[in-house]
């Protein structure tokens, strides 16, 4: 239902090393990529997600009940990404474990603040 996803930031540097990890832990690499912005996923792929510096020039803020959701392959993949985060310097929202109807899922923040989660449906 998505194309993708794109997220604000106020450091495209230090917020594409978050995001090089977390894409390549998925299989996945940089798409597409200009001065202000950059994207990851598969070329002709699935949903991807999208790191920009404000079009109207004022600061990313993040947005309250907004949330990115990362398809994992399995359990042991949501571990490693939410792990890879922390790593990573994201704050914890909600460490990794059953939500309930074989939701498997992890909560996390990234350097601006965005909220993330990786999941599977077990």
């Amino acid at each position: 239902m998505l194309g993708y996803v794109t997220l604000g930031t106020n450091d495209l540097a230090r917020a594409a090393k978050f995001y090089d990890a977390l894409a390549a832990e998925m299989g996945v690499g940089r798409m597409m990529e200009a001065e202000t912005f950059i994207a990851w996923g598969a070329p002709g792929g699935g949903a991807g997600i999208g790191l920009t510096k404000p079009f109207d020039g004022k600061p990313a803020t993040v947005g309250n009940g907004v949330m990115a959701a990362l398809a994992a392959k399995d359990k042991a993949q949501v571990d490693r990404l939410y792990n890879l985060a922390i790593s990573l310097g994201a704050n914890d929202e909600g460490a990794p474990g059953d939500r309930g109807g074989g939701f498997y899922a992890a909560y996390f923040r990234d350097p601006d603040g965005n909220k993330l989660n990786a999941f599977v449906m077990a």
